[in-house]
């Protein structure tokens, strides 16, 4: 088994380097242009606290194309009765900062260092991440956030403090996203929840082939500020 060790120049090695469980490389910072290089050749940071900053391409992919999100009983239910409001990249600080915490609290520990939570918030800052939001009178009850890079939007965390409030947070992005005709929704992760959402594997070689061809269409880039009267 190897892996890569980064240095201060702005490279990486070809995903299908990396090992049977994704991880690439190890190293290097957590830049706004590190990232970005990152995210559009298929790569991710995925670390704890404890160890240095470590780069993932796993193979297979999960991902979720718009068009096949699957809508529970409880969150059509949720939709018909207009009780929340959701937002984009009204409070994306705040998003992050309570995926941070959930995890840590169901979890012990959580990915999503201080580290982390600065480096997405300046990649939000040049208008690359973008969070959606669940209100419910007025109060931050779910959401999520990601990057957002050609027709690609990577999804990176979710939480909620209301039933459902997360996923209602992913309905409306996904219904955005299909607006603006996007490819796909990298969720990374092989996970129960994700694939009840309709999320799939599909092999590394083709999530590259499809995200070679997203990046090739300009990027939705800045605040998107959408309101959703839910």
């Amino acid at each position: 088994m190897s892996v890569y060790l980064l240095s201060n120049e702005l490279i990486f090695p070809a995903p299908e380097q990396s090992n049977k469980d994704g991880l690439l490389a190890v190293g290097g910072d957590l830049s706004v242009e590190r990232l970005l290089l990152a995210y559009s050749n298929g790569i991710f940071p995925w670390y704890s606290k404890e160890s240095p900053i470590l780069w993932w391409s796993p193979d297979p992919r999960m991902v979720l194309f718009p068009e096949n999100l699957k809508i529970s009983k409880s969150l059509k239910s949720i939709i018909n009765k207009n009780k929340f409001q959701v937002k984009f990249d009204i409070d994306f600080e705040k998003v992050i900062r309570c995926c941070a915490d959930v995890r840590r609290r169901n979890e012990e520990s959580t990915w999503i260092t201080n580290d982390m939570i600065n480096a997405y918030v300046n990649l939000h800052l040049e208008g690359f991440a973008h969070s959606v939001e669940a209100y419910y009178n007025g109060e931050l009850v779910g959401g999520l956030y990601g990057v957002s890079l050609g027709k690609a939007f990577f999804g990176e965390s979710m939480f909620h403090y209301k039933n459902d409030a997360s996923k209602l947070a992913l309905y409306f992005l996904v219904e955005r996203l299909k607006f603006w005709k996007f490819d796909f929704i990298d969720v990374q992760q092989d996970t129960k929840h994700l694939k009840s959402l309709g999320a799939e594997l599909i092999p590394r070689k083709d999530f590259l082939s499809i995200l070679h061809k997203s990046l090739k269409y300009e990027t939705i880039r800045g605040k998107w500020l959408i309101d959703f009267f839910n």
